[in-house]
Order: structure tokens, then C-alpha cells, then sequence
């Protein structure tokens, strides 16, 4: 049974794992990141390589400064406000679109 009144909200862990999530997610990014760079350096630097490995790592800079900002919310409060659908979208896109690149240095 819950230690909340009926009709309260009792989050429980919910935003540590919300935390750790992000955590996680931006930890994987770095991982692809960093194996784009490596890709990008050891098969020699190409143009379009080069090209790639600058986008992935500006999609991992944008994606850790949203994970940043949201962790920071989800620690502040009790009860942290929802994710902002704009943001959201943002951090969906930075996540797809790194694996993408990441994928096109590998291939």
C-alpha cells in the first residue's frame, strides 16, 4: 500500500529512474561518439568523413546539454515538471540521427 492520500501523486523512484535513463542514453551516445572519432582517424581522415564525424559530434553536444538541463530539473524538485514535447522531439532526433551518422563512418 502506498503512503500517499487518495488522489496524491506518489512518485516513488520514478524520477531516479528517469534520471538514470538519461544517464544512460547520453553515456551510449558518448560510446558512438567516440567510435566515430576513432573510425574517422584510423581509416584516414576523408572529407565526408570528417564531414560525418563533426555532425556527431555536435549531435552528442546538443543531446548532453538537454540531458544535462533534465537531470538538473529532475533533481531540483520533488515533483519535476514534464518533459517538454519540443524538447522531447529534440532529444529523439539528436539520438536518431547520431546512430545514423555513427552508422554511415562504419559502413
Amino acid at each position: 500500500m502506498s503512503g500517499a492520500a487518495p488522489g496524491e501523486r506518489d512518485p516513488g523512484l520514478q524520477p531516479e529512474r528517469t534520471r538514470l535513463a538519461w544517464r544512460r542514453t547520453t553515456l551510449s551516445l558518448t560510446v558512438a561518439a567516440v567510435l566515430a572519432v576513432r573510425t574517422t582517424l584510423h581509416e584516414g581522415p576523408t572529407t565526408p568523413a570528417v564531414l560525418a564525424c563533426a555532425l556527431c559530434f555536435a549531435l552528442w553536444l546538443a543531446f548532453l546539454l538537454l540531458a544535462h538541463h533534465r537531470i538538473r530539473t529532475l533533481t531540483r524538485t520533488a515533483r519535476p515538471p514534464a518533459l517538454p514535447p519540443r524538447h522531447a522531439a529534440t532529444a529523439a532526433l539528436c539520438t536518431v540521427a547520431l546512430a545514423i551518422c555513427a552508422t554511415a563512418l562504419i559502413l
